[in-house]
């Protein structure tokens, strides 16, 4: 009901039309898992570099359907960020422009909901962007992968400490880790958890 309140007041800040369709009813059984690398951990004041994004159908990931895009920062990339990603400047030398790249990530997702590891810090980045294109926040519905992992790991071990890591969920799902560090990869292996989850008998996605 919350979601609701907070789309129908969303959709009245709407100021392109054409984007109307992000608000209808999500597809059955279709999502998209996306992950952003960025310039560092500030929300308000850092920038996305890059974003990878797939589209899951029928419980299959859809590999021939990807979202890869890297994006010239406005702000300097922190050295921690670096660290992680390993994403340098000069690796960004033909990278696109933000304002265009956030149009094709809406083209992409559509009104899919959303599939993400600690996905509220990615949407809150892409919300940046998508305010100053078209007014609005995200409307998707969203799922967080580690809060479904973390209902599913209670059951068997009550009052236990779940141990929320992204490596350490990869392990015990006992799913691929793919060696490279990047959001295309990190969505696909969070894709992947979320498939494994979901298909677990005593899982209800909400």
């Amino acid at each position: 009901m919350l979601k609701k309140i907070q789309n129908y007041f969303n959709k009245k800040k709407l100021t392109n039309d054409k984007y109307l369709y992000l608000f209808d009813k999500p597809h059955e059984d279709e999502y998209v898992c996306f992950d952003c690398e960025t310039t560092g951990l500030d929300r308000v004041n850092d920038d996305i570099i890059s974003i990878g994004a797939v589209i899951i159908k029928n419980n299959t990931i859809i590999a021939s359907k990807k979202f890869v895009k890297f994006v010239k920062p406005k702000t300097k990339l922190q050295s921690e960020a670096i660290k992680v990603h390993h994403i340098r400047e000069c690796d960004l030398d033909n990278a696109e422009n933000i304002d265009e790249v956030i149009y094709d990530f809406l083209e992409f997702i559509g009104n899919r909901t959303l599939v993400g590891y600690f996905l509220e810090f990615d949407i809150a980045m892409v919300n940046k962007y998508t305010k100053k294109a078209i007014g609005i926040t995200l409307p998707n519905k969203a799922l967080e992968t580690s809060e479904i992992y973390y209902d599913w790991k209670i059951e068997t071990i009550p009052q236990g400490n779940i141990d929320l890591r992204f490596d350490t969920i990869i392990k015990e799902l006992k799913l691929p880790k793919l060696s490279k560090h990047d959001a295309f990869n990190d969505a696909l292996m969070t894709s992947m958890i979320f498939l494994k989850l979901k298909n677990q008998s005593k899982v209800k996605i909400k």
